[in-house]
């Protein structure tokens, strides 16, 4: 019999999943423990791993003589020591399509709070002397401004259809994906980065981290002023001192930041003490219908894989487990 092992707390329709699992004869081990090691002394007997956010390094994977594919309940793997399954012909998943409505959605949030200046409104009401505020007309339309979305994945492709509801003209750089699979209808692609930022009314970033960060000192330089800035990609995408500069100097007009370099960021992090920012801890995705989606298809993977009927662009290293 095979067994499978799902470490960190999953929403309860997952939870309900591995009731149904069992039923239907399945050996599941549950370890909800959010100890991040809580999990290990389960892998020697596990033939397959659906694992939350704990890490996975390469002394874990070893132990594992039985495993035969992890299945992340998410779409990113940065704690995943993918060469150590590589080296066993180990799988690694993903889950498919479902949280990109929601991190759209949140950067949509973001767009709009830089545009109507929310936090400066709200503000001006809570505190004593500040309604005048309102007066400065410092609050904007969406309508007609140009949006650039960096990276046109699904979470780009989702956004740029909202923003077209609010008839923004939408730019998008993405030099991942093909010309032949480019939405155009969606979006106008450019080919320079540098002169879409300059171009620019409104910035979204949706692209994975690289061992530079893609928005540095010289590409915030480059912005249009009194840009509004959103990141619910990954932090070290921007250059969070250069933008906390640009902030304080009036040259990037607001900032809505989900994710960070470091999380959390702590007190002394150069954007938590700025006051044109609104900042979230990395909750794009975590909306309770994402989370939902997300459980049934990360334990979905994991049984799919093993009686081979998984979809196979879900396999983040099939090439490199069949070569």
């Amino acid at each position: 019999m095979t067994r499978l092992l799902v470490a960190g707390k999953l929403h309860p329709a997952g939870e309900a999943m591995i009731d149904s699992l069992r039923e239907a004869g399945h050996h599941v081990d549950y370890v909800p423990d959010q100890d991040e090691r809580a999990f290990v002394p389960y892998l020697p007997e596990a033939d397959a791993l659906a694992i939350r956010t704990q890490p996975l390094d390469a002394g874990m994977i070893a132990s594992a003589g039985r495993l035969r594919v992890v299945s992340r309940h998410g779409v990113g793997y940065d704690a995943v020591n993918v060469e150590a399954l590589n080296e066993r012909h180990i799988a690694l998943t993903v889950v498919g399509d479902v949280n990109s409505v929601s991190v759209a959605e949140h950067a949509m949030m973001q767009l709009l709070a830089g545009a109507k200046r929310a936090v400066a409104a709200d503000h001006a009401v809570r505190e004593s002397g500040h309604w005048g505020w309102r007066n400065a007309l410092e609050a904007r339309e969406l309508w007609g401004k140009t949006l650039l979305i960096i990276g046109f994945g699904r979470i780009g492709q989702r956004l740029a259809r909202m923003a077209g509801a609010f008839d923004m003209r939408v730019i998008g750089y993405d030099p991942y994906l093909p010309v032949g699979r480019w939405p155009e209808d969606l979006a106008t692609p450019v080919d320079s980065l540098r002169q879409a930022l300059g171009a620019a009314d409104f910035i979204s970033v949706h692209m994975p981290p690289a061992p530079s960060p893609l928005l540095g000192p010289e590409e915030i330089a480059a912005m249009k002023p009194g840009v509004v800035l959103s990141n619910t990609a990954r932090g070290g995408v921007i250059d969070e001192a250069a933008l906390a500069g640009a902030l304080s100097r009036g040259d990037v007009a607001f900032a809505g930041i989900d994710v960070f370099g470091t999380e959390p960021p702590g007190d002394g992090h150069p954007l938590v003490g700025s006051d044109n920012t609104l900042l979230s801890p990395h909750i794009g995705g975590l909306t309770d219908e994402a989370a939902e989606r997300m459980a049934i298809a990360c334990l979905r993977n994991a049984i799919d894989y093993l009686d081979g009927s998984i979809n196979p662009d879900l396999i983040v290293n099939r090439e490199a487990i069949h070569a």
